[in-house]
């Protein structure tokens, strides 16, 4: 996989984006489910995190970075999709998103397994052009930070790969 193969993309309508990013990653999809599911391997990777696996519960994530006030970082919401790993080889996590500094979303979580690979397809849906513009090199660093987490690698610095990545997204203005 290439540098530009882990690139998320922005579609637009008015000033409407969803970001999406599409990751291939070399790990069971219990393991995926795992990382994004569990409260402690979640911690891991993008901070303090509670959630009720079920439909209908909540979640809430207070994310390590950027470097911002709690309010302003602090994202609630209720489950709408929670779909374990079963013998179809599909997993789906979709929730609300619920922060103080962006208008209201939902993000999806749709895991498939591919050989001994899970195949994520993380979307985001809600955001306007402009801050999607401001969460994508974000969301990629997060994704490299899942990615390092379950290759049991040092976890980069959010700050530092975000600086890296940003530059690309630049010309999806």
């Amino acid at each position: 996989m290439t540098a530009d193969d882990c690139l998320g993309r922005l579609d637009r309508r008015g000033d409407q984006a969803t970001m999406t990013f599409r990751r291939r990653l070399p790990f069971p999809i219990d393991a995926v489910w795992a990382a994004i599911t569990d409260r402690d391997q979640r911690a891991a990777w993008f901070g303090p995190t509670t959630i009720e696996p079920r439909a209908g519960g909540q979640i809430t994530m207070m994310p390590d970075d950027p470097p911002a006030a709690p309010e302003s970082k602090e994202m609630t919401g209720r489950i709408l999709t929670w779909q374990p790993p079963g013998p179809s080889g599909t997993a789906v996590f979709e929730h609300e998103w619920h922060q103080r500094i962006v208008e209201e979303g939902v993000v999806r979580y749709e895991l498939t397994a591919d050989g001994a690979d899970t195949v994520l397809v993380f979307t985001h849906h809600g955001l306007s052009t402009r801050n999607a513009q401001g969460f994508i090199p974000g969301t990629h660093a997060y994704l490299d930070r899942l990615a390092a987490h379950l290759a049991a690698e040092d976890i980069p610095a959010w700050g530092d790969r975000y600086g890296q990545v940003a530059p690309a997204y630049a010309g999806q203005s």
